[in-house]
């Protein structure tokens, strides 16, 4: 019921006069739309557990390409809440429980023989959770013979302060339902079989424990989103957080923006998986979802942008917003920046329409050699450099002293890469 309230709040806010808007105003619906977002992320996990617990019930093969949808079906909201990251400290905080990546899988669970056994960097590299009821951890051994949250949450993510260690979240979940992709760069996701599942006619072992593994993933996961979902309430942390100062509000916002769309977007995510042609680099690497996920993070920074978001349920919600301050300034300022981010998220669906209309996916465009791809791929890399530099443009309008974006080897020395 509080959602529907809030909804309704929302759509009944209406300010026409965009000098009447102020700082607070802006700051207020930025609040208020996180929390939708993050609620609608947590309506759709709850919505992929419920397909995880059937599948663990009735392990059929249309039981698993049931939850491989609402899979990613939860991607959609979660992937616009990532504008909301960098500038607030208690979501970058808090992120990795959900979405870090990239991730070792063979923490969790079964790997090829072609993964290898041991990492210079992971001594945890091929600990196969789930095949292993005991694990020597830094030297004790760490009892797993039950899979449950506080070993999954307190005892593996990112143990040994190894960041691929990813035991929980959006990815763990996505290796369990997909196996490893081992389709290199040619085309074709991963291929796990529902009998991973079946306790009575089980493939390649522990089903129970694999089972087991990737509801407590779930339930953590909703767990998480609660938690957070909370923070945006009227009294939630992060609200009044970006409440306490109007300027550092605006400047978080802005930050937010300008982080995910030249550092963590253009650079980490898109460019270096480019520059080495590693389909290991793909943010959704089990699931070729990949395209998706770029999409959507860019309509997060518009949602941010302009204020508006388009719900699960189809409603438009939308308010005072960072567009209407900057045009309040300086109105070609503003239509440049809504230009260029509409121009990122067109180049962003030539990624989508190649793998959902041509059948052509994401690691197949970064694939060496094939130059034609590489440009679709880098045409939403150049499309986010030019909507970050609008990005700077539009915090010099409003008055902001200049604010350092995260950055990245791939665009600030890509030599590094390579070293």
């Amino acid at each position: 019921m509080k959602t529907i309230f809030i909804l309704a709040m929302l759509l009944l806010v209406g300010i026409s006069n965009a000098q009447a808007i102020t700082k607070k105003d802006i700051l207020n619906h930025y609040a208020d739309l996180a929390f939708v977002v993050y609620n609608d992320s947590l309506s759709s996990a709850e919505a992929l557990e419920k397909s995880l617990q059937l599948l663990v019930k009735q392990p059929t093969e249309k039981n698993l390409q049931a939850a491989k949808t609402a899979w990613k079906v939860a991607r959609v909201p979660y992937q616009q809440t990532e504008a909301y990251r960098f500038g607030n400290a208690i979501v970058d905080e808090w992120e990795g429980k959900v979405n870090a990546w990239p991730l070792d899988e063979g923490l969790i669970d079964y790997v090829a023989s072609d993964y290898g056994d041991s990492s210079e960097d992971n001594t945890l590299y091929t600990a196969n959770v789930i095949a292993n009821k005991n694990l020597k951890l830094s030297g004790n051994t760490v009892d797993a013979s039950n899979i449950n949250k506080i070993l999954l949450s307190e005892t593996l993510h990112e143990i040994d302060g190894v960041e691929a260690n990813v035991a929980t979240g959006y990815h763990a979940i996505e290796f369990l339902l997909w196996g490893q992709d081992l389709n290199g760069t040619n085309h074709g996701a991963g291929q796990r079989p529902a009998s991973d599942f079946n306790r009575k006619n089980c493939t390649n072992g522990h089903c129970d424990r694999r089972a087991q593994y990737l509801l407590v993933a779930a339930d953590l996961l909703i767990d998480d989103l609660k938690w957070m979902v909370k923070q945006w309430t009227k009294q939630g942390e992060a609200r009044l957080s970006l409440l306490k100062d109007e300027a550092e509000g605006i400047n978080t916002i802005f930050t937010g923006m300008g982080s995910l769309s030249y550092g963590e977007l253009a650079g980490e995510r898109i460019k270096l998986g480019v520059m080495l042609h590693d389909p290991e680099e793909e943010h959704d690497c089990f699931s070729d979802n990949t395209h998706n996920s770029h999409y959507y993070d860019i309509q997060g920074i518009q949602n941010v942008y302009t204020g508006s978001y388009k719900t699960l349920t189809g409603a438009w919600l939308s308010g005072p917003s960072l567009s209407d301050l900057v045009a309040a300034t300086n109105k070609q300022v503003d239509n440049s920046l809504r230009s260029n981010i509409t121009a990122s998220l067109q180049a962003a669906k030539v990624l989508v329409d190649s793998a959902e209309k041509e059948g052509v996916s994401y690691d197949q465009l970064l694939a060496e050699g094939n130059e034609a791809g590489n440009r679709k791929i880098m045409g939403v890399v150049n499309a986010l450099l030019e909507q970050t530099k609008s990005i700077e443009l539009a915090v010099q309008t409003v008055g902001l002293a200049n604010i350092e974006f995260e950055g990245s080897d791939s665009l600030d020395s890509p030599q590094a890469v390579f070293q």
